[in-house]
């Protein structure tokens, strides 16, 4: 980008933080306006840096007082990312809004989209050079959030580990068999979870960007999510363990769907996030969906069998002048029925 354009953008952004500073202390409630302060003050124009530090321990504090204060926080950044045309300014709203997703404020955030949705697949600048191609950046970012924020709802905030250092893969059996997760909520689960991997691994092609600080701390915190889906993922397919062989028809179909667009996931997620690339997490999947595959076949092959002795016995009830159709239409039934 030319370098007066650049100098031009930083002092017009500084212009509008200034007014914007200047709006929030003119709030009349003075709660309301010391949260506005504080997320501008994190995610100002001056810098291509992340959020300072000692910036967004402030607004993770506001987190710990009462309800009212965590939703005009929420509804503070969300304010400012809908309002700004900032690539920089956006990603910064989007990580401080992930901030608070991790700390646990999750239940505040609107539950239907509105104003406060994170949609923003149209997002764009009309800057060139470096600004527009952070553009896709924040698009996708802003989609990994709502999908993540979507997943740990229908998960529950009490069966999700906010804290990261607490989990351990190697306890993931013990920690299956002392888990009350419902059969018949664990695939719907885990298809949630599949779809949050699924939207990590359409990060933008140019890895490169990562080397931009503020790219590279959202990358840190993605790559942390994807560590706890990892982490949920194998929690679930554990707990089914040997109850595989007891699903439904229908629950095994859509659970090897699940698992086979998993799969799909696994180079993407390796090139972004080597560090997390868990070999045993995949070989959980793959064991997992060759043995759906294992049962599947066999209740295809009794249902088979079933099939050709029904037959020979319509055949046989035809000729003595019997009526066909009962048997046939009973092995049609037999997968969803049986468990």
């Amino acid at each position: 980008m030319n370098p007066r354009k650049r100098l031009r953008e930083l002092i017009s952004g500084a212009l509008k933080d200034k007014a914007s500073l200047i709006k929030a202390t003119l709030t009349t409630k003075r709660a309301v306006s010391s949260v506005r302060v504080a997320v501008i003050r994190a995610t100002t124009h001056a810098s291509a840096s992340p959020p300072p530090d000692h910036r967004v321990a402030a607004i993770l504090d506001l987190g710990n007082r009462s309800v009212p204060v965590i939703c005009a926080c929420v509804g503070a950044i969300t304010d400012r990312l809908h309002r700004t045309r900032d690539p920089f300014v956006a990603l910064k709203c989007l990580y401080v809004l992930h901030r608070l997703i991790v700390k646990g404020s999750l239940s505040f955030y609107p539950a239907d989209g509105g104003h406060n949705s994170l949609n923003l697949s149209g997002f764009a600048t009309r800057s060139g050079g470096e600004s527009r191609e952070l553009s896709p950046w924040v698009r996708w970012y802003a989609g990994v959030l709502e999908q993540s924020i979507m997943t740990l709802k229908i998960l529950g905030n009490s069966s999700v580990t906010y804290t990261r250092k607490s989990i351990n893969f190697d306890k993931i059996t013990v920690i299956a068999k002392d888990s009350k997760l419902r059969r018949q909520n664990a695939v719907s689960e885990i298809e949630s979870l599949v779809c949050m991997v699924e939207d990590m691994s359409r990060a933008p092609e140019s890895l490169h960007w990562r080397k931009n600080d503020v790219v590279h701390e959202v990358m840190v915190l993605v790559s942390e999510d994807y560590r706890a889906a990892q982490f949920q993922i194998m929690l679930r397919l554990s707990e089914l363990g040997e109850r595989v062989g007891k699903l439904s028809y229908a629950e095994l179909t859509e659970l090897q769907t699940c698992l086979r667009r998993l799969e799909g996931c696994k180079e993407r997620m390796i090139e972004l996030f080597m560090r997390r690339r868990n070999d045993a997490f995949w070989e959980m999947v793959r064991r997992t969906a060759a043995e759906i595959d294992e049962v599947k076949e066999e209740w295809e092959r009794q249902s088979l069998v079933l099939w050709n002795a029904d037959e020979g016995k319509s055949t046989e009830s035809t000729r003595r002048g019997g009526r066909v159709g009962d048997a046939t239409n009973q092995m049609l039934l037999l997968p969803y029925n049986s468990q």
